[in-house]
């Protein structure tokens, strides 16, 4: 039975025992060991060269050596290097299997941290829905007849929920609203017809391409991106709502999430980001229009005008008051800075669900569309039905004003996307699209010289000639919503496949 060095793995010529370890090691290399590290190579305790153990074997009897020249100097040298090399490559053993054991330790404590942190995330989620739910109604007490209800808004830094009752369209409001219409139509005939020397050329257009897409505004369990929206201001700040039952503010240019607003009960179909305001505006299935303050993602007004899903929101020009319809085949007009409901209204002769609406750019009509392929222009002021566009086939998808007040765009479940003529009130071109195209969302960008389309996939066309500029099919899923940057030096577009895409030069 051979003995082999725990050092060099090769038989020793002068074995000793360790009593620390019990390992045989060659002497000399025990030695050299003892003097540069005066422990135990195995088990690493103190080692002396008074505690080893000589093991007596049978003498070998060797060759005499050679005559005295250089070669005994040079194997002297070689096996002195030979050493120098065990000992090395045995520390280094050493070192990897100590690295292999701290490494496997660092990745455990890493796995068992970040578990620790996403059931902290999920209970912190879960308790701030749940306080966003009932805040509401613990902070509004029923009142005796006749007593008005407090209004908790913003500046007392709580959350306020419209009376049931409505307020009335006052002599005040109507006035405002006028006033409004007023401007918007005299600075409209300044500009005239002339188009903004900043706006991207339709060559330039057409040249876009896909220049980013972010997957992660929204959770993965629950994928899809409803509603999209530019802030008028700063259109490095998108605005998106999700399948996931929140709303989140994105900056493009950083590629860094600004707030994530969570409060609604049910996915969040509708955003509207305020033009002047560090405010939006989210509405849901859950039959409540929320009012954000963007810096502190809280809401500041919960608005309950309809007793169904909240299927349409719009923003009027004063920036004041919020349009909205629901499947309870109204409308409602609200005041976004008290949460009151200033009058609803129903259609008694076609009662259908409605499922859009827009206000025109002046303020003072706005359209919706309904279940039975209906789109419904209403007079705001007298709050009435005042023209009728036929010709849709299923229910009303979306709907989209120009800014030049003139024109309208309609779609519906029929692959079509009509065009209307408000000053004569008809349908004078009939964009026909692929079959089964599915059409989610329309928009004219700001100078009403391009119109985008949302749907199978995302489609820009030239107004006046409705020439199709571009077509991109980036979207795994269907595109749920369109906007043009500033100009229109950038599109972006939001889709049931959870991405933000954003198209340019």
């Amino acid at each position: 039975m051979s003995l082999c060095c725990a050092i060099s793995n090769e038989v020793p010529e002068q074995p000793v025992i360790s009593p620390v370890s019990g390992s045989i090691f060659e002497k000399r290399l025990i030695l050299k060991y003892i003097t540069e590290n005066g422990s135990d190579p195995i088990s690493g305790r103190e080692l002396t060269e008074d505690m080893l153990i000589e093991v007596r074997t049978p003498p070998v009897v060797k060759p005499r050596p050679p005559s005295a020249t250089s070669i005994p100097a040079i194997l002297k040298t070689l096996q002195d290097e030979w050493d120098a090399v065990m000992l090395h490559s045995f520390t280094l053993r050493q070192q990897l299997q100590t690295a292999r054991q701290e490494l496997s330790h660092a990745l455990y404590q890493h796995d068992a941290a970040c578990r620790v942190i996403a059931r902290l995330t999920k209970e912190v989620t879960a308790a701030r829905e749940a306080l966003a739910t009932l805040k509401p109604q613990a902070g509004i007490a029923a009142a005796p007849p006749g007593v008005q209800q407090p209004q908790y808004g913003a500046e007392a830094g709580g959350l306020a929920e419209q009376p049931t009752e409505e307020a009335g369209m006052t002599p005040e409001v109507i006035q405002k609203l006028q006033d409004k219409a007023t401007l918007l139509t005299t600075e409209r005939k300044k500009r005239g017809k002339t188009v903004p020397e900043e706006l991207a050329k339709a060559e330039d257009v057409r040249a876009y391409k896909t220049l980013a897409s972010h997957p992660g505004l929204h959770s993965a369990s629950i994928p899809g991106i409803l509603a999209m929206d530019v802030c008028p201001t700063d259109t490095s700040k998108i605005l998106t709502g999700g399948n996931d039952k929140n709303a989140t503010i994105f900056n493009k240019d950083t590629e860094q999430i600004i707030a994530i607003l969570k409060g609604h009960t049910r996915k969040v179909t509708s955003v509207i980001y305020h033009p002047e305001e560090e405010t939006v505006i989210t509405t849901s299935p859950d039959a409540s229009i929320r009012v954000w303050h963007v810096p502190t993602s809280q809401t500041v007004q919960m608005i309950r005008a309809h007793e169904g899903p909240v299927t349409g929101l719009s923003l009027h020009a004063t920036g004041d008051y919020l349009l909205s319809t629901s499947t309870d085949e109204h409308w409602a007009f609200s005041d976004l800075r008290t949460g009151r409901v200033l009058t609803k209204v129903g259609d008694t002769t076609t009662p259908h669900a409605l499922t859009s609406a827009q206000f025109h750019p002046d303020g003072l009509i706005f359209g919706t569309g309904t279940s039975d392929s209906l789109i419904k222009i209403w007079d705001l002021k007298e709050r009435t039905n005042v023209a009728n566009f036929p010709g849709h086939s299923g229910p009303i998808s979306a709907i989209s004003f120009s800014e030049n007040g003139y024109y309208l765009a309609t779609s519906a479940d029929d692959s079509v996307v009509k065009l209307w003529d408000l000053r004569k009130l008809k349908n004078f071109k009939t964009i026909t699209l692929d079959e089964g195209y599915e059409v989610k969302d329309l928009c004219f960008d700001q100078s009403g010289t391009y119109l985008a389309i949302a749907g199978s996939d995302i489609r820009l066309y030239l107004c006046k000639q409705w020439d199709n500029l571009k077509i991109f099919s980036d979207h795994t899923a269907l595109a749920t919503g369109v906007r043009f940057g500033r100009h229109a030096h950038f599109i972006a577009s939001v889709s049931m496949d959870r991405t933000l895409k954003v198209y340019g030069v």
